[in-house]
């Protein structure tokens, strides 16, 4: 029991194929107690399923579009857990669905780039504002989930991979910022994944299967690989890592030419 005793504050629950399900699972099968959190009354019925599976102690709306949201949550969690959390998980993402297809130039508006920064990146720095002091009691860490969009051009991912690089440098600012009160700040890049969220995007079966060929571990992988990793991170056999952008991906991101894709072509 890696985590007895330990406390932590999962967002983005969207459904049982979710990534943050998995690392809430994984969370709690190591003896974290858990708070769960809910944008809306539409996602709540869900998030109160895992609560249930997960034994969590609260689930608690926080609108991540809301500063007054994301302080009343944190009101209610310092109400609970008063001496202090030992982790926030940052599992949210958003763009409008006319933002994630076709061409990037065409595709891309000043609203809908301005959502999508919003909710996927400065929300990070949202949660870590109002979290600091209860983190700071246990010299806590948080972890968010990033893509590889983020360093290379994806189809119809579009403005994801611009506000997913936001969100990647914000994981050293925050790690800088942060440090000298023992918080760490870290991020997983996990590989295509089917979660509600990968649905909107254009065409993501096809990257699956593209992605498949290109990994060295001609696979993908899965929500329980990424909930692992994750469990690391945020536990104290990790205690030495902060600032950094941990690639679960079958090792996808260090392929620049694929041999198999090119057997294929033969």
């Amino acid at each position: 029991m890696l985590l007895q005793g330990q406390r932590f504050v999962v967002t983005g629950i969207a459904s049982k194929l979710s990534i943050a399900w998995a690392i809430a699972e994984a969370l709690h099968r190591e003896g974290a107690s858990l708070i769960l959190t809910y944008p809306n009354d539409k996602i709540k019925k869900r998030v109160d399923m895992a609560a249930e599976a997960f034994g969590a102690d609260l689930v608690i709306e926080c609108d991540v579009a809301s500063d007054e949201s994301i302080k009343a949550c944190f009101d209610k969690v310092a109400e609970h857990w008063g001496d202090g959390i030992n982790g926030i998980v940052h599992a949210i993402g958003f763009a409008p669905m006319d933002q994630l297809d076709g061409d990037f130039t065409d595709a891309t508006t000043r609203e809908g780039s301005q959502i999508a920064h919003d909710i996927s990146s400065y929300s990070f720095v949202a949660l870590a504002k109002a979290g600091r002091e209860l983190l700071a009691k246990r010299r806590g860490s948080m972890l968010t989930l990033t893509y590889e969009g983020s360093i290379s051009v994806l189809p119809n991912y579009n403005v994801m991979g611009m506000a997913k690089a936001s969100l990647e440098a914000s994981v050293r600012y925050l790690a800088t910022s942060l440090g000298g009160e023992g918080i760490r700040v870290n991020a997983i890049s996990a590989g295509p994944i089917r979660t509600l969220a990968a649905s909107g995007i254009k065409s993501f079966r096809k990257m699956l299967d593209i992605s498949e060929k290109i990994a060295p571990l001609q696979r993908n992988v899965s929500q329980e690989e990424v909930g692992n990793a994750a469990l690391f991170l945020l536990s104290p056999w990790a205690s030495g890592i902060t600032g950094e952008i941990l690639f679960v991906d079958a090792g996808f991101n260090t392929v620049a030419i694929s041999p198999q894709l090119m057997l294929d072509d033969e």
